[in-house]
């Protein structure tokens, strides 16, 4: 190398350091255990197939799982609560009404909706803005909660739910 080259010399050393990096980064692949790494999510996928049978059993469900989840005593069938009357569904009431009073944003995006300054684009859960106003801070979830109480249809029509929903949050809004 002479001293009549620089960009050479300088192209050489780069070469050269890029050749150790990935040298050394090799070295470090050839360390990984992959026996290692196999009975460590052996065992992770076992603790979860505990952890729910665990969360079966606590809610009366017995652990008759899907095959994936397939345990010692999948073959017997599961109890459930319908096999107890005495034992009350925990989850029977639970989950948003049609009934409920709308949050600022639901009742929001139920007036948007039903302006049509916000509409559903088709095959998605997102909402489009049309013309002039605030977009919504959580489009998926407000999707999601909107249709769950059955205040919004699938192709993002307000429902009649959704309707008397949307004059409760007016009224509330009203007088509060």
């Amino acid at each position: 190398m002479s001293k009549e080259d620089p960009d050479r010399q300088s192209f050489e050393d780069m070469a050269r350091t890029l050749a150790d990096e990935v040298r050394r980064a090799l070295e470090r692949v050839s360390d990984i255990d992959v026996d290692e790494l196999a009975r460590t999510a052996s065992a992770e996928a076992e603790r979860a197939r505990e952890w729910f049978e665990d969360l079966a059993r606590r809610w009366g469900e017995g652990t008759a799982w899907s095959p994936g989840f397939a345990g010692p005593h999948d073959d017997e069938p599961s109890p459930g609560p319908a096999a107890d009357p005495t034992v009350a569904d925990p989850l029977g009431d639970a989950g948003p009404s049609p009934l409920d009073l709308p949050t600022a944003d639901q009742g929001r995006a139920l007036a948007a909706l039903d302006s049509g300054r916000w509409r559903l684009e088709p095959g998605t859960s997102a909402f489009v803005v049309f013309g002039d106003g605030p977009a919504p801070r959580d489009a998926l979830g407000l999707v999601r909660e909107l249709r769950v109480r059955d205040w919004m249809s699938a192709d993002g029509e307000i429902t009649l739910a959704g309707r008397h929903a949307l004059t409760r949050w007016l009224e509330a809004s009203a007088s509060g």
